[in-house]
């Protein structure tokens, strides 16, 4: 009878010990993780991580203030997380005071500019990409008049918009970009209006750079106007008729890669820096209003960017004021997206 406890006990403990999580990995987010934005570009990455390796237990937390960050995150390692995504360029500080009181945990956040031994940062090469969808919205416009919505005038949104009209100029020499700022980088309201007002300028299609495109696409399909999606391509759904296509933040892949360095002891903090070449964004599908030759035409630029052929902001490239900012000869690459403080010749609006 003693064996058989005994044995019970062996089995009951292996069953519990097969059980144990290989890693737990945390999340906060600012806002939802169905905003259709950036927030959800973000779960969703963190949903493909525990997709793909089903031994990790997530930990996630929405809608946290900047100014809660430190004891959500306190809260995640009390519980055991090892791999924390901070995942909100207001969090950065806030993560960076937690990472030096626990040495042993790993803070890998979006877009940040800081490193520290357990700290290291990631994103895409967003502006490269929104060359695309300039592409495509010049092949689209019938009125030559483009909008472009921005949070804030930040050098990030100012290159998506440079990108957005230079794209846009390689197919069409024509169009005009009417930039606006919210002020906000989520303010229903506010994107109601700006998209309003853009249309009545005249403007046929309109990007933006904000954290949830939602009310943008919805204002769209009411005036029957097309838009390009970012951050992602879960906004179509709102507006499936007016879509054009998108670009969707795409990192699943990449979380999972983080989580076998930090099993295997081989992550190092860097600032993870890649393209549509290596998956860190996606080229949605065509809206149902797109035509076969503007799919072949972006396509078609989409292989020159990827091979590298394409180089998005080879000068010469001059603002609006028709002072030369990339000489004839040189092209910026990433390193160079936080340099933007001007908008590229042909943009109507302040880069301030």
């Amino acid at each position: 009878m003693k064996r058989a406890v005994l044995g019970l006990v062996v089995l009951v403990f292996g069953l519990v010990a097969a059980a144990e999580p290989c890693l737990i990995v945390g999340m906060i987010i600012g806002g939802t993780k169905d905003d259709a934005g950036y927030n959800q570009s973000q779960y969703e990455a963190l949903m493909a991580l525990k997709e793909k390796m089903p031994c990790v237990e997530i930990l996630f937390a929405e809608n946290v203030p900047a100014g809660e960050a430190e004891a959500v995150l306190e809260s995640m390692i009390l519980q055991g997380a090892k791999l924390l995504f901070p995942a909100g360029f207001a969090y950065m500080f806030p993560a960076l005071n937690v990472a030096k009181r626990h040495p042993d945990v790993i803070f890998m956040h979006p877009g940040g500019y800081m490193l520290a031994d357990n700290f290291g940062t990631y994103f895409s090469n967003v502006q490269f990409a929104y060359y695309l969808l300039g592409v495509a919205a010049g092949l689209m416009t019938k009125t030559n008049k483009l909008g472009f919505i921005g949070g804030m005038p930040i050098a990030f949104v100012l290159g998506n918009c440079n990108a957005f009209h230079l794209g846009a100029r390689a197919v069409n020499p024509n169009v005009t970009t009417y930039f606006v700022v919210t002020g906000a980088w989520l303010d229903r309201a506010k994107e109601v209006a700006a998209a309003q007002a853009l249309i009545q300028q005249g403007c046929d299609v309109i990007g933006s750079h904000l954290d949830s495109p939602i009310a943008l696409a919805q204002t769209c399909c009411e005036a029957g106007v097309f838009y390009v999606g970012y951050p992602s391509l879960a906004v179509q759904k709102f507006c499936p008729e007016y879509w054009i296509t998108g670009l969707g933040l795409s990192w699943g892949d990449f979380f999972v890669e983080v989580a076998q360095q930090v099993l295997a002891g081989t992550w190092k903090p860097e600032h993870v820096r890649r393209g549509i070449e290596a998956g860190f964004i996606t080229l949605g599908e065509f809206g149902p209003k797109v035509p076969e030759e503007v799919k072949k035409v972006v396509l078609e630029f989409k292989a020159k960017l990827i091979s590298g052929e394409l180089q998005p902001f080879a000068g010469p490239i001059r603002d609006q004021e028709g002072n030369v900012r990339i000489p004839e000869g040189t092209a910026w690459g990433p390193l160079d997206m936080g340099k933007f403080d001007w908008l590229a010749e042909g943009i109507v609006g302040s880069p301030k």
